[in-house]
C-alpha cells in the first residue's frame, strides 16, 4: 500500500476548519439566525488556547462552550477566534485556535462535525467527546429556554436498577372443561371460546 505523502485527512480537516471560521464570521457581523446555536469542544491543552487559570484548573483536558444566547464580542480571525462567556456569573474570555477544536456542532440543524487535535495521540486519552455528549448536543433546544453558557464535560450515566419481572400468576388451561347441556340427556357441548371468532 502506498504512502500519503500529501496528507489528505489533514487538509480536509483544515478544509472543514474553515466551515468553522466562515460561520463564527457570519455570526459575529450578523447574528445567530433562526434557532441555529453552536456546541464547540476544543482541547483546553492545544497550543495556543488561552484562558483563566481558574478555567484551566477547572477543565484540564478539553471544554465545550455553547454559543446561542449568553456570548458577547465575537471575533474571528484567519486561525482562531475570541469570545466572552460568563462562568458560574464571572465572565471570561477566551482565545481558541480553531487547530484546538475537536467538535463543532449545531443541534438544531443538526450538523456536527469532529476532529484530532495536533499531538493528542501522543498525550494520551483526553476524554473524547462521548456518545452520550454527542447526542445531547444533537438535541434541539427547548422552545423558550436558553442553553447554558457552558457544557461541563459528560458525566457517567447513573447505573440503572434492573425492574424485577413481576410474578406470574398461573394460567388458565388452555381447553375449558366440557359443560353437560341440560335437558339433553348424556350429550355435553363444549365452550367455544371468543378469540376464534377474531381477526388474526
Amino acid at each position: 500500500m502506498s504512502v500519503d505523502h500529501i496528507r489528505y485527512d489533514l487538509l480536509t480537516q483544515d478544509a472543514l476548519r474553515g466551515v468553522i471560521r466562515t460561520v463564527l464570521t457570519d455570526v459575529a457581523v450578523k447574528g445567530i439566525h433562526g434557532e441555529h446555536h453552536f456546541f464547540i469542544t476544543f482541547d483546553t491543552r492545544a497550543d495556543g488556547v488561552r484562558m483563566s487559570a481558574r478555567l484551566r484548573t477547572s477543565y484540564p483536558g478539553e471544554m465545550t462552550i455553547v454559543l446561542q444566547h449568553q456570548f458577547w464580542d465575537l471575533t474571528v480571525g484567519e486561525d482562531h477566534f475570541d469570545v466572552g462567556l460568563a462562568f458560574n456569573g464571572i465572565p471570561e474570555r477566551l482565545h481558541i485556535p480553531l487547530k484546538a477544536v475537536k467538535a463543532f456542532m449545531d443541534p438544531s440543524v443538526p450538523f456536527g462535525m469532529e476532529f484530532t487535535v495536533d499531538g493528542e495521540a501522543a498525550r494520551g486519552p483526553s476524554g473524547d467527546v462521548t456518545a452520550e455528549t454527542r447526542a445531547a448536543m444533537m438535541k434541539p433546544a427547548p422552545a423558550g429556554k436558553p442553553l447554558p453558557a457552558k457544557l461541563a464535560p459528560a458525566k457517567p450515566p447513573k447505573p440503572q436498577l434492573k425492574k424485577e419481572p413481576a410474578p406470574q400468576t398461573a394460567a388458565a388451561p388452555a381447553t375449558p372443561p366440557p359443560l353437560t347441556v341440560p335437558g339433553n340427556g348424556d350429550s355435553t357441548g363444549q365452550v367455544v371460546r371468543l378469540d376464534r371468532f377474531r381477526k388474526k
